[in-house]
């Protein structure tokens, strides 16, 4: 099924930070990294306590001579004129010192080193670390964080336990800005350089960076911002560490002359107003739109457009779809997060055994995330999708074959023309930005190889709860769904007519904190003729 991973998007509205890695997009392929760095330290630790006792075997060798020779050198003669000392003497130079020098060739560390040589084909890349970088600067401008709050590990939601080795040093700081500025994103360069020189001044020391190096990317990142008066004073910072610093002495002439050429051809009133205007546009990407505010407003759980009045119709309720055989004695617990479009979550509705099990068969297949592009038709890695996925056929296992019927079940809707079960985990800052899920007029063949016409309804399971962020949210209807686990959240893509509902529009917000685990299923028009009566109208 070529298009079974199809997502009708065409190229979004605006782009993202995206990331070139995979090993972030997935915690659950993180993990694997975790106790296999967990392994070589413990190799390490190996390593460390031969050498030690290899130390300690040359040092008591070393006192012990050094005790001899000492005694000798005194009275040489009279030393060597007793028969033992000469023995001993021509014993120690013909075969201990030999054995010695062995010793000391002796290298210990062909264990360890052949380990991590083993384990190094599975260690990230720099492609990866940038990636990484990429997606705490996305966390950050998401959910309005500065720069001291993820250096200090204290992130919304984060225990006491979590954040005790979580703190960036100076140069995790400086790296996170050098990041930027090979993307020439000199907003985020100048945040955190100014966090690495922050921590320089406030005592914390470091072997690798010092403040002229930090300033020298400050001074520059700011003038690409416009901020002559700022770079200037950067950079005279600068001289007064480093006076002969080349490149700050041509930028100290080149500031000062541009500045006042700026300040001759522009008011007072004017440069204000620029100043005003460049304050409101950073970190704003050239392809910035108003759906990307809306879009982050909703994931900070801000700008929900449900009023008291229309919320308190929404109800909580005992549903057993019609008196289905399977529901009567033991009705769902359903509950209504949205009134128009109709979005309701169903809670309790897989166990924690049957999850994990779903988790474990797709563990091995995940892979970076890939989206159809209509253009090509070809599957490719999207940006604005930042997840690792796999997919499960109801034949794999008999969880998912039972997981399948459950949502037959409930929903009342064909799934044997349904997609397979997909299952996606979103890492650091993995996310998937505002799209639909039904094919639009402008993609008539968006599902045209499947056969089974379009995608008429979103079945989602949270199989994880997370600790901040990763919600999902509708950037039309301003509507915000929080992950919680073991419950499914369930929705209609398409009009009884068979027209798409735009209203629909939806993202997965990046993970701030955790590790989201989802599986979707998408259900196609295909053998739901008797199941969701046809109208000629656009209603829900």
């Amino acid at each position: 099924m070529k298009l079974r991973h199809c997502c009708t998007s065409l190229l979004l509205l605006f782009t993202s930070i995206s990331a070139h890695s995979d090993f972030f997009t997935s915690i659950g392929h993180m993990t694997d990294l975790l106790f296999m760095e967990k392994d070589l330290v413990s190799s390490l630790k190996d390593y460390i306590r031969a050498e030690e006792d290899r130390l300690q075997r040359l040092k008591r060798w070393a006192d012990k001579l050094d005790v001899l020779s000492t005694a000798g050198s005194q009275d040489p003669e009279g030393f060597l004129g007793h028969p033992v000392n000469a023995f001993k003497l021509i014993k120690r130079l013909n075969t201990e010192w030999t054995e010695l020098e062995s010793l000391v060739l002796t290298d210990l560390s062909d264990a360890f080193v052949s380990n991590l040589t083993i384990q190094r084909q599975h260690f990230p890349n720099d492609d990866d670390q940038t990636g990484a970088a990429k997606a705490l600067m996305r966390l950050q401008d998401t959910y309005k964080l500065d720069t001291e709050t993820i250096s200090s590990g204290q992130l919304p939601g984060s225990s006491s336990v979590a954040t005790v080795s979580s703190g960036l040093t100076v140069e995790d700081c400086y790296d996170l800005g050098k990041v930027a500025y090979s993307e020439v994103d000199y907003y985020h360069t100048e945040l955190w350089m100014a966090q690495a020189l922050k921590q320089l001044d406030q005592g914390e020391e470091s072997s690798t960076v010092d403040a002229a190096a930090i300033l020298d990317y400050l001074s520059y990142s700011v003038y690409q911002q416009g901020e002559l008066e700022r770079a200037l004073d950067f950079t005279k910072r600068l001289l007064e560490l480093d006076p002969s610093h080349q490149r700050a002495n041509g930028n100290l002439k080149y500031f000062e002359y541009q500045l006042s050429k700026q300040n001759k051809l522009v008011g007072q009133d004017d440069e204000e107003e620029r100043q005003r205007t460049r304050r409101e546009s950073r970190g704003r990407r050239d392809d910035y739109l108003p759906e990307r505010k809306q879009y982050e407003k909703l994931c900070r759980g801000e700008g929900i457009r449900m009023t008291p009045r229309r919320q308190s119709r929404l109800f909580c309720r005992y549903y057993d779809n019609a008196r289905h055989p399977r529901f009567v004695i033991g009705p769902l617990k359903q509950e209504d997060e949205w009134d128009s479009p109709h979005i309701v979550r169903y809670h309790d509705i897989v166990s924690d055994r049957d999850m994990e099990k779903v988790k474990e068969l797709a563990k091995p297949r995940l892979r970076r995330a890939t989206v159809h592009d209509p253009q090509t038709g070809k599957l490719i890695t999207a940006h604005y999708r930042v997840s690792k996925s796999a997919w499960l056929g109801a034949y794999e296992h008999p969880v998912v074959d039972k997981i399948n019927r459950r949502i037959e079940d409930i929903t009342g809707l064909d799934v044997s023309t349904a997609e397979e079960l997909q299952v996606a985990n979103y890492g650091v800052g993995g996310q998937y930005e505002p799209h639909f899920d039904f094919g639009r007029k402008d993609e008539p063949d968006a599902f045209e190889e499947l056969g089974t016409g379009n995608r008429i309804a979103t079945w989602l399971l949270y199989m994880s709860d997370v600790q901040a962020g990763g919600a999902t949210v509708f950037t039309d209807i301003g509507a915000a769904v929080k992950p919680k686990k073991g419950s499914a959240v369930f929705w209609f893509n398409l009009y009884p007519s068979g027209e798409g509902d735009y209203r629909t529009r939806h993202a997965a917000c990046p993970v701030l904190l955790g590790n989201k685990w989802v599986s979707n299923k998408w259900i196609h028009e295909r053998g739901q003729e008797f199941r969701r009566r046809c109208g000629l109208h656009w209603t829900d």
